[in-house]
């Protein structure tokens, strides 16, 4: 059976990578986070029958294009049950909790739950593969922005609970920036979480927290 494709553009003005998963043996597909461009949007699903958009959370720039692709495409909307970003209300089709598989064409996802950033952040794990996306979870650099210190502990502890429980092999696709391997990280990630953060929250990187 043939790996699941995986295609990526950076849209919007920050940028933010949106990424789309193809079958192909089917050509079924599913669009995950449609932050802006639509027409981007529609060439990245060229050659494709799109089943689904599927998101990792609900900052804007990562649903920017979101009702718009609705509309054309007339596909379910799965997504987390929330609280959403700013008590967005969102058209939901399929409510994706931990542990939950979503069928796409030969292939299987798992949906992880990974809050702090925000607390609908999911991941996407292809089944039998190496390969996530993982959103603003975490970066090369470091992990997703808090706003709060609450939040910070829900990160540090998604990080110990979640992401370092992945084998190093785990390439991580994040909402920014280029994609990584756990193996790479890992050792800076258990540094960062060994050291005390007291009440910080905010932009951190793996070196530091401030």
């Amino acid at each position: 059976m043939s790996a699941l494709e995986l295609r990526m553009r950076a849209v919007g003005p920050w940028p933010m990578n949106t990424y789309v998963l193809v079958c192909p043996a089917t050509r079924s597909s599913i669009l995950f986070d449609p932050g802006a461009d639509p027409e981007t949007l529609h060439t990245l699903l060229a050659d494709t029958q799109p089943i689904a958009i599927a998101l990792t959370h609900t900052h804007a720039d990562h649903i920017g294009a979101l009702n718009e692709m609705l509309d054309d495409l007339h596909v379910p909307l799965l997504a987390h049950p929330g609280p959403h970003v700013n008590d967005l209300q969102l058209p939901t089709t399929r409510i994706l909790h931990a542990g939950d598989h979503i069928h796409l064409g030969q292939h299987q996802l798992r949906v992880y739950a990974t809050p702090g950033h925000t607390q609908d952040m999911l991941c996407f794990a292809i089944e039998h593969d190496q390969r996530v996306i993982v959103g603003d979870t975490i970066f090369a650099g470091g992990p997703g922005r808090t706003w709060s210190a609450a939040d910070f502990q829900t990160t540090l502890a998604t990080l110990r609970n979640v992401i370092l429980a992945w084998p190093d092999a785990t390439t991580c696709y994040p909402g920014h920036g280029p994609a990584f391997t756990i193996g790479e990280k890992r050792a800076q990630i258990e540094a960062f979480l060994a050291r005390d953060h007291g009440d910080f929250y905010g932009d951190a990187t793996w070196e530091q927290s401030a």
